[in-house]
Parts: structure tokens; C-alpha cells; sequence
């Protein structure tokens, strides 16, 4: 998955916008005002973090050893930096893509996820 279908998937999800918070050169995805995504456009290859259960976090760094890799610059627990142009089956990313974004829906208050599923 290169960095505009990265981009146009994280749009496609229900509330989403992106953001540079940071600077011009980390593009960050938010549904609901909450980061779920966030990838360095300077990167070649392409590569993302993105938020994730702990547990699963710990399997996917053991098999996808260096493609998949604690957060850069995030929490090592909750986040992974994803290679998203390497050896990971883009169904792969996509889950994990999806995975990051119901984390963070399911952290959103009830006010906020009614809000959300009326979009």
C-alpha cells in the first residue's frame, strides 16, 4: 500500500480529517477530534503508526520482525509504525488500519460515538 491509497482508505473511514498538528511533513488521521493514524510523508518507503491492542502489538513485531516496530516518536505499548510498501499484505494494513480506528472510537465517549454514527 503506497501513501495515497494509505491516505484515501483512513479518509474513507466515517469522521475522519486530517490534520498537520505537528508540521508540514506528518500528515495526522482523527476521527472525532482523536489521532488514529498518523504517517511521515519524507518516509521512502512509506510507513505509518498506527495505534493497536498491546498484545497483538507484541505478536505482529515478532512476525513481521522490522517491517512492523514500536511506535517512532509514540507510545511503544499502544502504537506501531507499520512499513506500509514492504512485505505486509495490504488486507494486512487495512486491518490494522481499521483496528486503530475502532480503538479509538470505542475510547470515545457515548455523546460523541452517537454523534458519529449519525455522519
Amino acid at each position: 500500500m503506497n501513501i495515497e491509497e494509505f491516505r484515501d482508505y483512513c479518509l474513507s473511514k466515517k469522521g475522519v480529517e486530517e490534520t498537520f498538528p505537528f508540521d508540514d511533513k506528518t500528515l495526522v488521521f482523527k476521527v472525532m477530534g482523536k489521532m488514529f493514524a498518523l504517517a511521515g510523508l519524507e518516509y521512502n518507503p512509506a510507513q505509518a503508526n498506527l495505534k493497536c491492542d498491546p498484545d497483538w502489538s507484541v505478536a505482529l513485531r515478532e512476525e513481521y520482525d522490522g517491517l512492523i516496530r514500536p511506535g517512532y516518536h509514540m507510545s511503544k505499548v499502544h502504537w506501531n509504525t507499520v512499513e506500509l510498501e514492504k512485505n505486509i499484505p495490504q488486507k494486512l494494513v487495512i486491518e490494522l488500519i481499521d483496528h486503530s480506528y475502532n480503538l479509538v472510537v470505542s475510547s470515545l465517549t457515548k455523546k460523541i460515538q452517537a454523534e458519529l454514527a449519525k455522519l
